[in-house]
């Protein structure tokens, strides 16, 4: 999932967000008391969006939903929504909703952004919407309050210590569910996948649509998923893009172990690329010889690491590496910072620190990704689970040192999930189209053949001979996109799955 666009990884900071704590939502807030036509649900009060950089054409509301969806009379909070207009009224369809990555990403500024690199005829089709999920600002948000130190990228995401033992991440697991406990408001129980697909509903009434099409983006799929799940006659096209596993047990987990078979994936292309004549960050003579060469700098990195002011932590050690590559894996044109990183480490150096967004904004999509993944499924709680996994893991996937095995914060969650997860099925009209990439580090084929075969004649996938992530309009191919941009344009998919090169 490059958000968790890099799972709790891709971490980006909307122009203008205040994070706040749950309140009810008050007089001011952008919902009239007026009735959208034919939806029985209130209008939309369309203003000005905060920030800098939008579109001028881009305008922003807020709809209020509940905040328990047991309790659909009880406190309701905002999901703050915006949208650009349909380029041409006269061929209008309805609204195609941006449905982001993550969990922990957002899509408010998508309209203005990546739905600007819709072909014409896609604009004309549709009003651009995006959103920023519950718990994200500048929706109803919430903040766990975490000490600096777990807010580190090889912290979220749990890379075990050097000699493989889990005990740190156990420690780190409790100190940030006993602060989202402390610290995140009733809010934080009632985020999850599910309750996400009912807001994106609710927001489809709001608009006024009987029925919406829907791009979603790597765990934007899972969103969809379960909007498909849940709603399966109030869809028009649907898109998903860079899949995620459909198992309907493992959940997140599922995404966090892709990443084993993901690196496997993606590394022989960039020790192609890394040993190219020509390039200036040129590691090795031959491809054969990068792999070899990033595991033994990772090794010794363990014993060694490096000290590096300012960075969080304020060393580069084996797992600094290894999340460094992930993070240059969703986009082959990242490549250069991974090998700039392994240059300076031969070396004895650390390049300089990486800035990293706001804290203010990393503690909002923290929180956000973990009360999603852990009120989603249920993890175990026994240290020696992820210590045999850990090892099993690393002895099978060196690359990535055994963290897709380990214990995230929802180890040591102190809620159970309230619901089962999603659980993905044939049922429901053949509307859908999948696109994917065949070497994608986040969402790889493997999981995303089995979303294929759990939607069954729903879907139809098209195929990229391709690297990284974000399928349609990014890392993919002409094909692909032609074949995506003119489902969404006409309805016509390909009467097969399409292989494109």
């Amino acid at each position: 999932m490059k958000q968790m666009t890099k799972g709790l990884a891709l971490i980006t900071a909307a122009s203008g967000v205040v994070l706040g704590v749950l309140t009810p939502l008050s007089a001011s807030a952008t919902v009239s008391d007026s009735t959208a036509a034919g939806s029985g649900a209130p209008a939309l009060k369309w203003t000005k969006c905060a920030g800098s950089g939008v579109d001028p054409r881009q305008r922003c509301a807020t709809v209020a939903v509940p905040m328990d969806y047991a309790d659909p009379d009880g406190p309701k909070i905002g999901i703050a929504v915006s949208r650009i207009r349909s380029e041409n009224p006269g061929a209008r369809r309805g609204a195609l909703l941006l449905v982001p990555g993550g969990p922990g990403g957002d899509s408010m500024n998508d309209p203005s952004g990546k739905g600007q690199k819709l072909p014409k005829k896609v604009r004309d089709a549709y009003d651009l919407i995006g959103f920023a999920p519950r718990g994200m600002a500048p929706s109803t948000a919430v903040d766990c309050g975490l000490e600096h130190r777990d807010l580190a990228r090889t912290t979220l995401l749990p890379w075990p210590a050097a000699d493989g033992s889990v005990e740190a991440n156990m420690a780190a697991a409790k100190r940030v569910s006993e602060a989202c406990a402390r610290n995140g408001s009733e809010l934080i129980r009632h985020i999850s996948t599910l309750n996400e697909a009912r807001d994106l509903d609710r927001v489809r009434a709001a608009l006024g649509e009987r029925k919406v099409s829907m791009w979603g983006v790597s765990y934007g799929t899972y969103v969809t998923d379960a909007y498909l799940q849940l709603f399966p006659r109030r869809t028009d096209r649907v898109v998903l893009d860079s899949n995620d596993d459909a198992d309907p047990v493992l959940a997140e987990r599922a995404w966090l172990a892709a990443f084993e078979r993901g690196a496997e994936d993606n590394f022989p292309e960039f020790a192609k690329w890394a040993s190219t004549p020509g390039n200036p960050d040129r590691l090795a003579d031959t491809a054969a010889e990068v792999r070899p060469l990033f595991l033994r700098l990772a090794a010794r990195l363990d014993r060694e690491p490096i000290p590096w002011p300012g960075a969080n932590p304020e060393e580069l050690n084996g797992n600094v590496l290894r999340q460094t590559m992930l993070d240059s894996f969703y986009d082959p044109d990242d490549y250069p910072a991974l090998a700039k990183l392994i240059l300076a480490a031969r070396k004895g150096t650390g390049p300089p620190a990486p800035a990293g967004p706001p804290e203010a904004v990393l503690q909002n999509v923290t929180a956000v990704g973990a009360a999603t993944i852990c009120n989603d499924a249920d993890w175990p709680s026994d240290p020696a689970v992820y210590r045999e996994d850990v090892a099993r893991s690393r002895a099978a996937f060196p690359l990535t040192g055994g963290m897709p095995r380990n214990a995230m914060t929802c180890a040591a969650w102190p809620w159970e999930p309230r619901e089962a997860p999603v659980h993905v099925t044939d049922r429901g009209p053949a509307d859908i189209l999948m696109v994917q990439n065949e070497r994608d580090v986040a969402t790889p084929l493997s999981g995303a053949l089995k979303l294929r075969a759990a939607l069954g004649r729903r879907a139809v996938m098209v195929l990229n001979d391709s690297t990284g992530h974000d399928a349609y309009l990014g890392n993919g191919t002409a094909c692909g996109d032609a074949a995506v941009s003119r489902f969404l344009a006409t309805g016509k998919r390909p009467a097969e799955d399409l292989h494109c090169e």
